[in-house]
């Protein structure tokens, strides 16, 4: 049995599909509000804040993959996203289950400097703060021997299907409306995104490796470096046409976040596009060297139907 836990997202329904195609029928998908994605798949209704729900989702799993997105709201994140984490490590140990925690990079530096595997972390800002705090919380139990995990770490996303990033909705999705795409600070420094079916693979990869765990793993992305000037020019070529873009200075998200939560929210994350974004998962690549990444042509192109 390999359970998912926070099964309503992109990430966690391309998961789902990997170990059925690759690995198992008998999945167990677990959220509040649970979806089949195939006929074979186990529901359960869970809260993952709730320690006793959370132990008696995984019971009785081999592995299970934490994959919990929650919306931007910094209090939230405070609230709930550390107590997930420890009901989660508690119910793995309890039942002896391999846990596969899927990561981001809020708290790693601002920075031009590569980001490797052993990056230190400097969160800033609220947000950041609490995704290195659950990243340590498992980390510290990998280190004391008191579970088998893996962590699977993944830059921005940007992806087909209900993939939620700023990038997608910005840039790729206004592009597909016909609208003049809106590019976040600067449109000519070097940003890393991971296709959300990638990431997705890559966890189920990672998970499914018995000489993975105890690790960080950063999941792969197409080694290119690409500017948003440069994605926006790719998709001029995939529609055809010439594509306008709209740059957003600091200062128009510093002015909307006086009035709207979610520009308020969002202005955290900002800062780190002032500068370049390289995301190195040369160990992945390396490890595993017949997996095939998704070149950023060949997911512009499936994002605009091209």
């Amino acid at each position: 049995m390999q359970t998912v836990l926070g099964a309503n997202g992109q990430i966690a329904e391309e998961l789902t599909r990997y170990l059925h195609d690759n690995v198992t029928h008998d999945i167990r998908l677990v959220s509040r509000n649970p979806s089949k994605v195939h006929d074979t798949d186990q529901l359960v209704k869970a809260d993952l804040t709730d320690a006793g729900a959370t132990a008696a989702a995984v019971a009785g799993s081999d592995i299970a993959y934490l994959t919990v997105g929650l919306p931007l709201d910094s209090a939230l994140w405070e609230r709930q996203f550390p107590v997930m984490m420890a009901n989660t490590i508690a119910a793995c140990q309890e039942h002896g289950t391999k846990l596969v925690f899927f990561d981001n990079t809020y708290m790693y530096p601002r920075t031009a400097a590569p980001q490797v595997e052993d990056t230190p972390f400097e969160p800033v800002g609220r947000k950041a703060a609490v995704r290195a705090r659950i990243a340590n919380m498992l980390l510290a139990e990998m280190d004391a021997g008191t579970i088998e995990a893996v962590i699977g770490r993944a830059p921005e996303f940007y992806g087909p299907g209900k993939t939620k990033s700023l990038t997608n909705s910005a840039v790729f999705d206004r592009i597909k409306q016909g609208k003049r795409p809106v590019v976040p600070i600067s449109a000519h420094t070097t940003r890393t995104l991971i296709w959300t079916p990638d990431a997705s693979r890559g966890l189920g990869l990672l998970g499914n490796t018995p000489d993975a765990y105890g690790q960080t793993w950063h999941l792969p992305v197409d080694p290119e470096r690409l500017t948003y000037e440069d994605m926006i020019g790719v998709a001029a070529q995939v529609t055809g046409r010439r594509i306008r873009h709209t740059t957003v200075p600091a200062a128009v998200f510093k002015l909307g976040g006086l009035f709207d939560q979610g520009v308020k929210e969002a202005a955290e994350l900002l800062p780190r596009y002032h500068s370049d974004n390289i995301f190195d998962s040369t160990k992945f690549t390396t490890r595993f060297p017949d997996f095939k990444t998704t070149t950023y042509r060949q997911g512009i192109t499936e994002i605009l139907g091209g």
